[in-house]
């Protein structure tokens, strides 16, 4: 399995509060996976412990046989900026960038920018934003911008991808444009896809739905067939 789950516990403050609760299940390679519950159920919290940006209280996740907690700081940077691509809420793209250089930050940092402009802009150009390539952020719509943020997320061409609540400040329209286009990703380029979402209908689209209340597992949903 790409990504292991073994009594994931997080908690957090003095004294602790418990938000995620014993955790236990894997991600297989090139699945899609939907992390859905209420607000404050913790879905959020166990996407960023997955991706590796935080680490567990207890427990710990293993991908491809190695734990990030026993990286050192410069080997997690590497791992990140070559296998994981991160799409998020807001954008968070560079306002002094235009479209072109945001997509191609992730190579600039490994010094593989030069070599990777034409694959930014068939990128762009599949994402039907070739013609804002010299844009800035201010220069586009919502959906624009969250367009150049997945292909930022893809140029390394990552083995994983995590978006948490990538619709979350979309129109109906461009929500379903972004899940499309991470669907497309997934079945095309194989990446394994979680994503975190409070939609019903997008968490349907993943081949599994992992429903959260408190911090525990309630329901896994198996293309519509419920498990748990």
């Amino acid at each position: 399995m790409a990504i292991s789950i073994q009594n994931l516990v997080k908690e957090f403050g003095d004294p602790p509060t418990r938000i995620i609760h014993g955790l236990n299940f894997v991600i297989g390679d090139s699945e899609f996976v939907s992390i859905s519950g209420r607000s404050g159920s913790g879905k959020s919290t166990l996407l960023y412990i997955i991706s590796t940006l935080d680490q567990p209280t207890e427990g710990s996740i293993i991908i491809d046989g190695v734990n990030p907690a026993d990286m050192s700081v410069e080997e997690l940077h590497h791992f990140r900026n070559t296998n994981i691509g991160f799409v998020f809420q807001f954008h968070y793209l560079l306002p002094e960038l235009t479209a072109l250089e945001n997509v191609l930050m992730p190579a600039r940092n490994i010094g593989q920018h030069i070599a990777k402009r034409d694959e930014a802009l068939a990128m762009l150009r599949e994402f039907g934003i070739e013609n804002k390539q010299d844009h800035l952020p201010s220069q586009m719509s919502g959906g624009e911008q969250q367009r150049v943020a997945i292909a930022r997320a893809l140029i390394m061409q990552p083995k994983y991808i995590f978006a948490d609540e990538p619709t979350g400040n979309l129109d109906s329209v461009n929500g379903k444009i972004v899940m499309d286009l991470l669907k497309r990703v997934n079945q095309e380029l194989g990446a394994t896809l979680v994503v975190v979402t409070h939609e019903p209908d997008y968490a349907r689209m993943a081949g599994r739905e992992i429903y959260l209340a408190d911090g525990r597992i309630e329901q896994v949903m198996d293309n519509g067939v419920i498990q748990t």
